[in-house]
């Protein structure tokens, strides 16, 4: 018979144990009821194939499931993914996030302190082998599905994801693009690839002109059937579009949980009625036969009601000329700058540019007649800011010098 001090003991005891075994089964249906899972982060070094260290961040899902591989904007770093990151890993989804060399904590210099040609050396040469390690580092991670990844960028991000996903076309089942474009070889890829789902998100008051005219012709030049376009009002540029719209990461989340974990490589066919803008489809047809001609057609019309109309940025087709001049493409480029002088005849930078393709196609005569132009322009061009008129001059007499014209 236990006495009555120690029955006082036992009872206490088993009050205690009672509520602590009340509590963990409280705590147990609150995570079931919200749907979390428990998962890990990990800050990380990747080893570039030069030896460079890349930082980077490792959210590991509960259990086995598909990858994502985040890549940042050029003016920021890989922390501003860490909220959407979170969220998709408790969803199942493992992520990586990392710094671009030059960016954050990855090493290298600073990306803001290098030249335009060092910027852009390492662009061409560095990024992609230092992404895919980042992406051999995810597919190789324990848990993580290798045929099953997923991409997302925003600004820059957007063509290092693209450029990403048409190195492993097996692997990546599935696209997010924020606030950017890609090129000519990108643009391509999403045209061919009508297997690969693509979601676009864009902001009206970018600080970027014109970067909701680029990433709906991106939409438009998809092919997927079950592509999707959020357009907001404002929000900012790429992934800063969070702050104003938190709505946004629970949408690319769920996009990412229906194209990778309920039906991997593959989304329903968009209901959305998307009207693309005059801009996105001028754009388009500069890629399709006879588009050019069709497009001059176009502002010849227009300007018949309206003397000023203006049916496409500048600066976008002059982007576009140069990718023809890069693919050695120089009379499709002339044409392209050609019609860059017809619609904005009062840019110096729009003959320069036109002088630049005749110099590349070897009609020298015609280079040398443009750059004049624009030297002629420049006397009184007050749009442009010092800076730009005097690199324009420096294009321009540069050309002149090596024609035998002598600078002016």
């Amino acid at each position: 018979m236990v006495g009555s001090e120690e029955t006082d003991v036992t009872m206490n005891s088993m009050t205690r144990y009672l509520a602590v075994l009340s509590l963990l089964i409280g705590c147990l249906f609150a995570r079931v009821a919200l749907g979390q899972q428990s998962t890990t982060t990990r800050v990380v070094d990747i080893r570039a194939s030069d030896g460079s260290v890349l930082k980077a961040t490792y959210f590991a899902a509960a259990n086995t499931g598909p990858g994502v591989l985040l890549l940042h904007q050029c003016n920021r770093q890989r922390k501003l993914w860490d909220d959407l990151a979170q969220q998709l890993s408790a969803a199942g989804i493992n992520v990586l996030t990392f710094d671009l060399r030059g960016f954050g904590e990855s090493s290298g210099t600073a990306f803001d302190k290098l030249s335009q040609q060092e910027s852009a050396d390492i662009q061409a040469n560095k990024w992609p082998g230092d992404i895919d390690a980042a992406f051999d580092y995810l597919v190789s991670q324990p848990g993580v599905q290798a045929n099953t990844i997923g991409l997302g960028g925003a600004s820059c991000g957007v063509n290092n994801s693209v450029k990403t996903a048409l190195r492993h076309p097996k692997q990546v089942k599935s696209l997010v693009l924020l606030s950017g474009s890609t090129d000519m070889t990108g643009r391509t890829f999403l045209r061919q690839q009508s297997q690969l789902p693509v979601f676009f998100s864009a902001a009206d008051d970018d600080e970027f002109q014109g970067t909701v005219e680029l990433l709906l012709w991106l939409y438009g030049v998809s092919s997927n059937p079950g592509k999707k376009f959020v357009r907001f009002a404002n929000g900012g540029h790429g992934a800063d579009m969070f702050a104003t719209h938190p709505e946004l990461r629970r949408m690319i989340v769920d996009w990412y949980v229906t194209t990778l974990i309920k039906t991997p490589g593959s989304a329903p066919a968009s209901k959305d009625s998307i009207v693309l803008p005059r801009a996105s489809q001028v754009f388009k047809l500069l890629e399709e036969p006879g588009g050019i001609d069709k497009i001059a057609a176009m502002l010849a019309e227009a300007r018949r009601n309206e003397p000023k109309a203006v049916l496409f940025p500048e600066s976008i087709v002059n982007i576009i000329g140069y990718e023809h001049l890069q693919a050695r493409d120089s009379a499709k480029a002339v044409q392209i700058l050609k019609l860059n002088v017809t619609a904005f005849p009062a840019s110096a930078n729009a003959y320069d540019s036109l002088s630049d393709a005749y110099l590349a196609n070897g009609q020298k005569e015609l280079a040398r007649q443009n750059a004049r132009k624009a030297l002629e322009l420049l006397v009184s061009d007050s749009a442009d800011t010092e800076a730009r008129r005097n690199a324009i001059r420096d294009s321009a007499q540069q050309k002149l010098k090596q024609l035998g014209d002598g600078a002016q």
